[in-house]
């Protein structure tokens, strides 16, 4: 015979893992990257998590290049700057030129400032941590 109190906890459980089901693919759609990120020429791999940081205290940013092409983070593990895995997002729009997968920072800041990418605002901020594809 079965506790009583396992089964709020079973029910409770149930109810978490569906709401999850439900949540996963809007959040992987609308939250923070996945998969790959690229950080001063080398790729990381992250995972992206249910978390949503308040605008305040230090972040990195990650910039989403869209499509099928890994997004670029300003820092990484090992930089004096790197702020610990607390990510600002922000999305690219290719205005000038075809989508092209940057690889560093420096190569998105420029091609904003030559026009042919346009950076938008804070679209979230969240934890994650990145690890280095060896």
């Amino acid at each position: 015979m079965k506790s009583t109190r396992t089964r709020p906890l079973a029910t409770a459980l149930a109810f978490a893992l569906g709401l999850l089901a439900i949540a996963a693919p809007s959040f992987a759609g609308e939250g923070p990257p996945h998969g790959m990120i690229y950080a001063h020429d080398q790729i990381y791999r992250t995972v992206a998590t249910p978390t949503d940081l308040p605008d305040h205290g230090p972040f990195d940013t990650i910039y989403v290049l869209g499509g099928d092409l890994a997004s670029v983070s300003d820092a990484a593990p090992g930089d004096p700057e790197y702020n610990g895995g607390r990510w600002e997002v922000r999305m690219v729009t290719f205005v000038n030129i075809e989508p092209t997968q940057f690889t560093n920072a420096e190569q998105v800041l420029a091609a904003a400032q030559a026009g042919d990418i346009e950076i938008g605002d804070v679209v979230r901020r969240f934890v994650c941590t990145l690890n280095r594809v060896p």
